[in-house]
Order: structure tokens, then C-alpha cells, then sequence
């Protein structure tokens, strides 16, 4: 399975790509927006792990263009650090299927890529 990760915090970023190829999984990391983005127009994944806040692009707009530019049904995973509830509501409303907020548990994100990979 094929997984774009797109996250600007090189820590978070490097331990869930470290914690997924354990898994199994076929990681395509990225830093900021713009580039996973570009990655999405070319390649295909079987899923979408974005963080709302980064450069580029945010993960708001990544999913809103997967979603109404690109017509894609990918699965969409959504993480970010902002408490604030309108986040996860324009989140969910854009498009995304799940929405995790940081500290961003491995095992979790793991039951719920899952959960929607199986479906």
C-alpha cells in the first residue's frame, strides 16, 4: 500500500514514516504541501496523511483539490496541533475522512488507515 505523508515537522515525519514501513507500508514522505501536492498530480496512493499547517500548501488545500480538482476518492487523513473545533468541522466538510489531533499516536493512526483501507 502506498502512503504520502506529508508533514513539516521533521520528527513527527521520520518516526511515522519509520512506524509505517514497519507496517509494511510504501512511504512517499514530503515536508510541505507544494510538493505532495505535485507527488498527488503524478503518481497514485492508496492513501493521504496530510498536516493542516505547512508551507506550500496547507493540508486543507491538499484535500480540497485531491477532492474537487483531481475527483480522487483517496482516503484522507488529516492531523494537525490547532485545538480549535471550526479546524476539524472545515476538515471533515472539504472532504477529509478522518481527522487526528497531535500528538499524532502511531497506533492509532495505524487502526484508523485500517479501518479506512479496508472498507
Amino acid at each position: 500500500m502506498k502512503v504520502l505523508l506529508a508533514e513539516d515537522n521533521e520528527i513527527l515525519r521520520t518516526s511515522l514514516s519509520f512506524f509505517l514501513k514497519k507496517q509494511g507500508f510504501e512511504v512517499s514522505p514530503f515536508s510541505n504541501g507544494k510538493e505532495a501536492l505535485e507527488s498527488i498530480k503524478e503518481l497514485s496512493y492508496d492513501i493521504i496523511l496530510t498536516d493542516i499547517n505547512m508551507p506550500g500548501f496547507s493540508g486543507l488545500e491538499i484535500t480540497e483539490y485531491v477532492r474537487n480538482t483531481l475527483h480522487l476518492e483517496t482516503p484522507i487523513i488529516v492531523f494537525t496541533s490547532s485545538t480549535v473545533e471550526q479546524t476539524e468541522l472545515d476538515s471533515f466538510r472539504i472532504g477529509a475522512n478522518e481527522f487526528i489531533a497531535k500528538p499524532v499516536s502511531p497506533a492509532i493512526l495505524l487502526i484508523r488507515m485500517n479501518k479506512l483501507l479496508n472498507k
